[in-house]
């Protein structure tokens, strides 16, 4: 229905910023999710129903994620019930509606109908949630429900394996044009866009085949890879999962509630987490006014509104032409622009406004969480 995305020349931004760069995005938007989400929506609905399951349970950030899997379950016949993060849920409601267009009911978490929703809401009372609260009270439900199975849209070595269509068609649409890469860049929450968007230039790179810069960008709010620590964890806040190693926050990490909602997550995916521990990709964060200045540009001169979460890979993007600008280097950059932004006006209000904070946590605060981590020998 929607493959393959395009991959676009931003002419119009490398006039605007006069950088002798050449500048190209993959556009995951053009469908209706909004996302790049739907690649491996479809194959897990795909699989549960041939498990010959009755439904599945799932979290949702900025709510990109549970779209495209009630759209997928809708193709397939599947129950979906997705856990929404609250503040999501409160600042997103027609994203909220296209969910339950498509079949699913949407709870906002955490809530009162599981039990670590409501552990959750008694010591953190008021909490706007986070992704790791949505997991938890998603697995519960998915315990505890005869034909049900929980899956997660990120993170996760499969769904990297489900996002590799992004940068196997990105590389086959380079090469078709005689480009090679030299600075990739994806945003990076759990790591599923930039995972997949990375995974053949990954490989050359690994193989001594070439070499390729490739940043990571997430928000100055919740650093994962920036600030984090290099550890087993819990990947959700109700600690039923089971542990991981990955550069993370600590489950216990609630981040403010920032416009990025799909960023909003403690821990980075173990793949991603290896790469950059192994020095093969770099890790930068952003501050969220920053972020949305670089939406606003590029929506005024590409003609493509981009997700709160799209737009910190383009603010690197950016920055990085600027670079070449000031050096005359005629590098070519690649970015993921993951999704549209058309559910997210409030963010956007808010930016225009001059209502957006850049609440960036202290020091203090996070190694608060980090010695709260599991001890594993």
């Amino acid at each position: 229905m929607y493959r393959p995305s395009p991959l676009v020349r931003a002419y119009f931004l490398e006039k605007k910023l006069g950088t002798p760069a050449k500048i190209y995005y993959k556009f995951e938007g053009n469908n209706t999710s909004g996302s790049h989400k739907l690649n491996s929506a479809i194959a897990q609905a795909y699989y549960a129903k041939k498990q010959g399951l009755k439904g599945v349970t799932t979290e949702t950030g900025a709510g990109q994620w549970g779209t495209a899997l009630s759209m997928a379950c809708s193709y397939f016949d599947l129950d979906c019930k997705v856990f929404m993060v609250k503040v999501s849920y409160e600042q997103k409601p027609f994203r909220r509606e296209v969910m339950r267009t498509y079949g699913a009911s949407v709870t906002p978490s955490p809530s009162t109908t599981t039990n670590i929703g409501k552990a959750i809401l008694e010591k953190h009372p008021g909490t706007t949630g986070s992704l790791g609260c949505a997991i938890s009270e998603a697995v519960e439900v998915a315990v505890g429900t005869e034909g049900y199975r929980y899956v997660l849209g990120s993170v996760l070595n499969q769904v990297l394996l489900h996002q590799s269509v992004i940068g196997l068609e990105t590389k086959a649409a380079l090469d078709k044009l005689g480009e090679k890469a030299d600075i990739i860049i994806g945003c990076a929450g759990g790591g599923s866009n930039l995972g997949g968007l990375i995974s053949p230039f990954m490989g050359e790179k690994l193989r001594g085949e070439a070499d390729y810069r490739i940043i990571a960008v997430e928000p100055a709010s919740c650093p994962s890879l920036t600030r984090g620590v290099y550890a087993y964890d819990f990947c959700d806040t109700g600690m039923v999962c089971p542990l991981a190693k990955m550069y993370t926050l600590g489950s216990d990490f609630i981040p403010s509630a920032n416009h990025a909602g799909g960023l909003r997550y403690h821990g980075m995916s173990s793949i991603l987490s290896q790469l950059y521990d192994d020095g093969l990709m770099e890790a930068r964060s952003v501050k969220q006014t920053d972020v949305f200045e670089a939406a606003e540009m590029f929506a005024r001169v590409e003609g493509i509104l981009p997700a709160p979460e799209s737009s910190h890979a383009i603010r690197a993007a950016i920055d990085e032409a600027l670079k070449c600008k000031e050096t005359g280097e005629e590098k070519t950059i690649v970015f993921g622009l993951t999704g549209t932004g058309y559910f997210d006006m409030v963010a956007y209000e808010k930016f225009h406004d001059g209502d957006m904070n850049d609440y960036i946590p202290t020091d203090a605060e996070l190694a608060e969480y980090a010695a709260k981590l599991p001890k594993v020998d």
